[in-house]
């Protein structure tokens, strides 16, 4: 028996934009009651930084830095696709384990880049110690991190909370030589297949929109967020 998700297909919004929203759907999934994944780009060269990074891990000049609030490294978002898939509490992905709930994810992306000619696997491990403060997504592969011919190609980080999952992915652009349309349409195709379900559009009301605009402003875009971690709620 398949299963519905929501699929929200977003515009290009400030990295700021893009962490409150995602903090937000997290915060709002037992009203939703159904997975959704959210595929969305940055209106300007970006590198986000994982809850607990140094700040200075992150380069200093180019782009803006964003916190995130899930783990991992630093991610630079000038050549990637990223989706953000949420999962409420009373679903089975809940349930599982937080590796093998980064392979659930994984299984379909390994699926979509087999389509697009590039045969991958998962990192069967982390490879030596990892200096989680200061390491970089893309060029220290963890486990169940998409790899192929010994490259990375997508990797994530999770949040777990009373509400649900919040998983943030992100995959390189290389997989589909640059084009990001169709390596979203192999995604999709992808999550289809490998988790049995079906798609259902789904848009936010303006009051989504209203709360992470001051969200955005309030923590993402401050120093007491990105570079101290000092924000209290």
């Amino acid at each position: 028996m398949s299963d519905t998700w929501f699929l929200m297909e977003d515009k290009a919004r400030s990295p700021y934009m893009n962490m409150a929203i995602d903090e937000l759907l997290l915060a709002e999934a037992p009203t939703y009651n159904t997975p959704l994944i959210r595929f969305y780009t940055w209106d300007r060269p970006s590198v986000s930084i994982g809850y607990v990074q140094k700040y200075s891990a992150a380069p200093e000049k180019g782009y803006t830095i964003v916190r995130r609030p899930t783990g991992g490294g630093v991610v630079f978002h000038d050549s990637d696709l990223t989706y953000t898939a949420v999962i409420p509490v009373n679903h089975p992905i809940y349930r599982l384990d937080r590796m093998e709930s980064y392979h659930v994810f994984h299984r379909a992306v390994l699926r979509a880049l087999d389509a697009l000619g590039l045969p991958g696997c998962l990192a069967p491990d982390e490879s030596g110690p990892v200096d989680r403060a200061t390491m970089q997504c893309f060029t220290t592969p963890t486990r169940y991190d998409v790899l192929s011919q010994g490259k990375k190609y997508a990797g994530a980080a999770q949040r777990r909370g009373k509400t649900g999952i919040l998983h943030q992915g992100s995959v390189s652009l290389k997989a589909a030589s640059g084009n990001y349309q169709l390596l979203k349409e192999k995604l999709i195709k992808a999550f289809e297949e490998e988790l049995n379900i079906n798609f259902k559009n789904f848009v936010p009301d303006c009051r989504l929109y209203k709360m992470a605009e001051k969200l955005a402003m309030s923590k993402y875009s401050v120093g007491a967020w990105n570079i101290h971690k000092t924000w209290r709620a």
